[in-house]
């Protein structure tokens, strides 16, 4: 890797950070005593700070890059783009990228959800899908509909319709006074499987609770929002296809729409492009963000039927969806994701990630039978596993745990950032197995670290 010239030393940019950039999801106190990584350059699955020490992106760079930093292709196709049009408004005007990437979108479906509309964040994607059902409903004379279910420890973004379906207490305790609740039922999360119980049958208990729901707000609920197979940000609660079948056929049959966030777990990440496609269903909202782009740029986007489309067709504005962006389907975003949808197609990504996907559950073998470790999990091109506190002594240590792994990580070359007690790895979807190996090594020595502090 050839060094980026920055001027400046590290220290520098750091401090002229922590004065003038109030960094995400952060307590930035915390930065006095956690280290702040001024980035220089990326290539493939590294990172490179203006030291020249380099980290391997074991989180995809908050899921979203796919394919690696600086990749050639995508930077091709992004410099071609630059040269014809970098934005146009998509209201009264449409362009060639996003005609060609809703239509390639629409074929992967089978032409199920015909339909894109055009964002740029995840939780504006989640925002939409929302108004949508609220207002398709609304179009078709069922003005009751108006609630909507989301699970135990969801995520679904931290704009206020999206914290409305979130069930996460951080948010809740802070910006109750401004949410409108949504109803709140169990996780399929397959950890919570009693002794002789399987995933299955956890996933047949959690829907028989969404059942209960749905018959006693009848005639109430426009839709359920969940994030199929994996629900990320609260700590990679897995759940069975199964899930997923029996709460599609719900939502059939009390006439209420179906919302699959697939922001983190689609595009690849979960095995099939399509989360939903595991369990061959199709819901009737998908939202996509962060991969689909391959990493590059904002861009957000909600398909739907032909129906919930045809429900908003009409001579009268007040009958038509009302929401916009400035930048709704910029052509340099949406030209990134298809160079992003090129690489799928050509490399036979899902192909390669099967593969690359046991090897890295190999690599990962000595933490799936470490003895502080429980509940060892996989989907796709996605592991998790819980570390084990055991005595009162480790209460204090499990609190910091998260915070401690990420910078002894950091140390080790590995850019890791555990939610809790849960450590997870998402990486991009190239890495050789020289990488792979290292990943395996390293997580195991940053573990055995950070959990030995507790001894």
């Amino acid at each position: 890797m050839n060094a980026v010239n920055t001027s400046g030393s590290t220290s520098d940019w750091v401090n002229r950070s922590l004065q003038s950039v109030w960094h995400p999801c952060t307590q930035m106190q915390h930065h006095e005593t956690m280290p702040l990584i001024p980035v220089s350059h990326g290539r493939g699955a590294w990172l490179v700070d203006m030291d020249g020490k380099r980290y391997l992106d074991g989180i995809s760079s908050w899921w979203v890059n796919l394919f690696g930093h600086a990749n050639p292709r995508i930077n091709a196709a992004l410099k071609q783009q630059l040269d014809q049009l970098e934005h146009a408004m998509l209201a009264g005007f449409t362009h060639e990228p996003v005609i060609r990437l809703s239509e390639k979108l629409s074929t992967l479906t089978g032409g199920v959800l015909g339909h894109c509309f055009y964002a740029s964040d995840g939780a504006s994607a989640t925002e939409i899908a929302l108004k949508m059902s609220f207002h398709f409903w609304r179009n078709q004379g069922q003005t009751e509909k108006q609630e909507f279910i989301c699970l135990k420890g969801s995520y679904h973004g931290e704009t206020i319709g999206a914290l409305a379906v979130t069930d996460v207490a951080l948010f809740r305790d802070a910006y109750g006074p401004m949410i409108r609740n949504a109803h709140v039922v169990m996780s399929p999360d397959a950890r919570q499987a009693a002794e002789g119980e399987s995933a299955i049958d956890v996933a047949r208990r959690a829907a028989a609770d969404m059942e209960r729901c749905l018959q006693e707000r009848t005639g109430k609920i426009a839709a359920v929002i969940l994030e199929p197979l994996v629900q990320c940000a609260t700590g990679f609660a897995m759940h069975d296809p199964e899930y997923l079948r029996l709460v599609r056929a719900l939502c059939d049959q009390y006439q209420v729409h179906l919302i699959a966030d697939e922001i983190a777990v689609g595009c690849g990440r979960s095995g099939t492009f399509f989360a939903c496609e595991n369990a061959q269903i199709w819901p009737d909202f998908i939202c996509l963000s962060k991969g689909i782009s391959g990493g590059y740029l904002p861009l957000s986007l909600v398909m739907t039927r032909d129906d919930i489309y045809q429900g908003f067709y009409h001579t009268d504005v007040r009958r038509g969806f009302l929401h916009s962006h400035s930048y709704t389907g910029n052509p340099l975003a949406c030209r990134a994701a298809l160079a992003t949808l090129e690489i799928f197609e050509s490399d036979d990504v899902l192909l390669q990630n099967r593969v690359k996907a046991a090897a890295i559950t190999q690599a990962l073998q000595p933490l799936a039978q470490h003895a502080q470790v429980k509940h060892f999990r996989q989907q796709g091109m996605m592991w998790a596993f819980d570390a084990v506190f055991d005595n009162e002594k480790d209460e204090s240590a499990a609190k910091t745990f998260s915070r401690r792994f990420f910078t002894q990580a950091l140390q080790e070359e590995l850019l890791l950032r555990p939610i809790g007690n849960t450590v997870y790895l998402m990486p991009p979807y190239i890495l050789n197995q020289e990488e792979i190996s290292l990943v395996g090594e390293r997580m195991l020595k940053v573990f055995n670290q950070v959990m030995g502090e507790t001894v």
